[in-house]
């Protein structure tokens, strides 16, 4: 096991770095960089605005290549791009900015003015508080839930069940989060819960208990949207395991010797039945961390990760890009690695080595 770890490990670097290449190719092709940006907030104009304007330089002359920089001084895009290090050509920016990574310099926000890795870290325990809570969620509602269905499969319970369950997989769950805000957060019928954001904002002057309950209040409507939309796919997982697992020769054995049937569920079916759906825990958060979660921050308001970065690509903040990114991929192989573990731990008759991996 501890050569495949090494392997494992072996391979975060040249990823790492195939990913950031990839990426920040596509980044050079994208329109409305920061320069951009600068100068339309100095013209006092929106970028959907300087698309016009670009429309009708092309007409004639323009002082550079920039949208909307006609009638501009040069020296002053000559400083912007200084500013923002354009002055220098992509591949140079690129290897720099690798250089730097390596040094876990993660530059500076164009336009927060603020390290990078101290927003990330700022922002990182909301991502990661919302992905957990939503995932204790799901698992207490996906593990008990599959395990009824399989023992009652093709009863009344399991037929409903499964409607239910197939109509909240079809949701989004952003969509989702837009019905409970205009139901539940004063939208067109009840003021029950806030809008916005995980803590009220007199926090700090709440006693302890206050915090918690304010803290939890919050994140109902945002742990209600992450669960709707992910709990389906593990309560089938549960559900399929389970019935594979009761068809098996040393469940009939078990009841033929006259053990209940609790003691033949949770004895001896549980184990082998669990062992995909707990070894698949790290996946699982990646999937809640890095896709749902993002869309819910967004929506509501939330200081975390996923709204960091979304901000980010919408004033083309580069370094904010980047270093998001590069923490989100390195957190992924590292799940993606524990996730093998935990295939190890809940059966050691798992072997990666044995199998070539």
């Amino acid at each position: 096991m501890g050569r495949y770890i090494l392997r494992r490990a072996l391979l975060i670097p040249p990823t790492l770095f195939g990913v950031m290449i990839i990426n920040f190719i596509i980044i050079q092709f994208a329109p409305g960089g920061p320069v951009e940006q600068a100068i339309a907030e100095m013209s006092g104009l929106s970028m959907s605005t300087t698309a016009s304007i670009s429309a009708a330089e092309s007409m004639g002359p323009a002082t550079s290549g920039y949208q909307g920089s006609a009638g501009l001084d040069p020296e002053i895009i000559a400083k912007l791009e200084k500013q923002f290090g354009f002055d220098r050509p992509a591949h140079e920016r690129f290897f720099l900015m690798i250089w730097n990574y390596l040094r876990l310099d993660f530059g500076t926000s164009y336009f927060q003015d603020r390290p990078v890795l101290e927003l990330v870290a700022e922002r990182l325990p909301v991502s990661l508080s919302l992905g957990l809570w939503s995932l204790l969620a799901i698992y207490s509602i996906s593990i008990p839930l599959g395990v009824a269905k399989a023992v009652r499969d093709g009863a009344r319970f399991d037929v409903w069940t499964s409607a239910i369950v197939f109509t909240a997989y079809a949701i989004p769950g952003y969509l989702f989060a837009v019905v409970l805000i205009v139901v539940f957060a004063g939208g067109s019928y009840l003021d029950w819960f806030p809008m916005r954001g995980l803590v009220s904002d007199s926090f700090d002057q709440l006693t302890f208990p206050q915090q918690v309950g304010d803290y939890l209040w919050h994140l109902v409507l945002p742990l209600a949207s992450l669960t709707v939309g992910g709990f389906a796919t593990l309560t089938m997982l549960t559900k399929n395991s389970f019935l594979e697992e009761l068809g098996k020769q040393f469940v009939l054995t078990a009841r033929a010797k006259g053990l209940a049937e609790n003691r033949v569920l949770f004895g001896h079916v549980f184990r082998n039945a669990m062992l995909i759906v707990i070894a698949g825990f790290p996946a699982a958060f990646i999937g809640i961390l890095f896709t749902g979660a993002l869309a819910i921050e967004v929506i509501f308001s939330l200081d975390g990760i996923g709204l960091l970065g979304y901000d980010a690509v919408v004033k083309r903040d580069y370094p904010i890009i980047f270093g998001t990114l590069f923490c989100f991929t390195l957190i992924g192989m590292a799940m993606r690695l524990v996730g093998d573990l935990t295939y190890v731990l809940v059966d050691p008759r798992i072997d990666f080595e044995g199998r070539g991996a």
